[in-house]
């Protein structure tokens, strides 16, 4: 075996020395300063925030509820003459029209004719009805001298009445025509909105065959479907407030409440009558449309927060309520309805509690926050505490 000679020996032993010493002395001076620090650290606060107390301001009670959006009424116009051939069609679906307003003409050539023969035929009735009548009134004349018997001038005379009798035939046969010259045009009963045409240039059609659909003075309806239970919640006159899905807005008031409820679904409807509100897509609506909405209910007070002061964390809601030693506590609450940035809270929260107004998902129950003075913005959260949420 080989001996180191006694220089290396020593010079190896100090070599090995010096770094244990130094060790040594390292492990000393942590153990001296790094507890105290660490327990610094530990009290430091996570995140510098601005807090909010609960307030009670007044909310709207709505109702929500979905339905289609039809015609108010609609009326169906229908050729009156029969058999008589279309010439003309003025009108189209989605055309405003006012009443009394041309739709489409039928042919009038076989009707005219029709109206000259009974206009001859009343002339021709009222000159007999006046030889009769002429005849008569000699009679009478000739009744006192005894030329005419009796019976002949009872004969003049009753002669006198059957062609007046057939003077008012006549008459009410022009005026038949003349009512069927009229139907030769179909005229709108109402002002409103075309919604559907059948009607065809060349087309003979028959009495009673329908032309057009009317959409009776433009006038929409909001056909809403809610529950029964919540149907009583409602009553004539209630507002409510409509979007399309057009995205058009509109405005309305109840008009009636459905009769019955529909045993399958157990739902009622709510008819609301319906009028445009300005905006982008107004009067885009059309019947036939599916639109939800809400009824306005009234208002009552509640207690709120603002929106940024609830945490959802695994499905559930909570805020973050600061304590008198600064640190803080994550209450579960039950929220409800939301306006503007205020949101409900309906349980879990003291009216008198301070809570985080803003940046609750960077805390965890139990950090420690130092509050920011008034008026001054909440400093960012630090990477440190965006790492602790769970």
């Amino acid at each position: 075996m080989t001996r180191l000679a006694p220089s290396w020996t020593r010079r190896l032993a100090a070599g090995l020395a010096l770094p244990a010493t130094l060790l040594a002395a390292c492990g000393d001076g942590g153990g001296a300063t790094g507890g105290p620090a660490l327990a610094a650290s530990a009290a430091r606060p996570a995140l510098t925030v601005a807090t909010a107390t609960p307030e009670r301001v007044t909310l709207p009670v709505t109702l929500a509820a979905n339905g289609n959006i039809a015609a108010w009424q609609e009326a169906s116009i229908g050729a009156e003459t029969n058999g008589q051939r279309l010439t003309e069609v003025l009108a189209g679906v989605g055309d405003t029209v006012k009443k009394g307003q041309v739709l489409a003409t039928f042919s009038t050539a076989t009707l005219g004719a029709e109206a000259a023969q009974t206009r001859a035929a009343l002339a021709e009735a009222e000159a007999a009805a006046a030889d009769a009548a002429a005849n008569a009134q000699r009679a009478r004349t000739l009744e006192e001298t005894g030329a005419l018997s009796a019976s002949q001038i009872n004969q003049y005379l009753t002669a006198a009445k059957t062609a007046q009798a057939r003077v008012e035939a006549a008459r009410s046969t022009v005026e038949a025509q003349q009512a069927r010259l009229a139907q030769s045009k179909v005229l709108a009963p109402d002002d409103g909105v075309i919604s559907a045409r059948t009607a065809t240039v060349g087309a003979v059609v028959a009495a009673g065959t329908e032309l057009f659909r009317l959409i009776r003075q433009g006038r929409l309806e909001w056909r809403a479907e809610v529950t029964s239970s919540e149907l009583g919640r409602i009553t004539p006159g209630t507002l409510a407030h409509v979007t399309a899905a057009s995205g058009a807005r509109l405005e309305g008031r109840v008009r009636t409440l459905g009769a019955a409820v529909d045993p399958q679904t157990r739902a009622a409807l709510v008819y609301v009558d319906l009028r445009p509100l300005p905006g982008p897509a107004a009067g885009s609506a059309r019947a036939g449309m599916y639109a939800r909405g809400e009824f306005q209910l009234g208002s009552t007070q509640a207690l709120t927060v603002p929106q940024a002061a609830v945490v959802v964390r695994e499905g559930f809601s909570y805020v973050m309520r600061v304590q008198p030693d600064n640190r803080v506590a994550q209450l579960k609450v039950r929220t409800g309805r939301l306006v503007g940035n205020r949101v409900e809270i309906l349980e879990g929260l003291p009216a008198d509690a301070r809570v985080v107004a803003a940046g609750g998902s960077f805390l965890n129950d139990g950090d420690l926050v130092r509050l920011a003075q008034p008026g001054a913005p909440a400093a960012a959260a630090p990477a440190s505490a965006a790492s602790t949420v769970k």
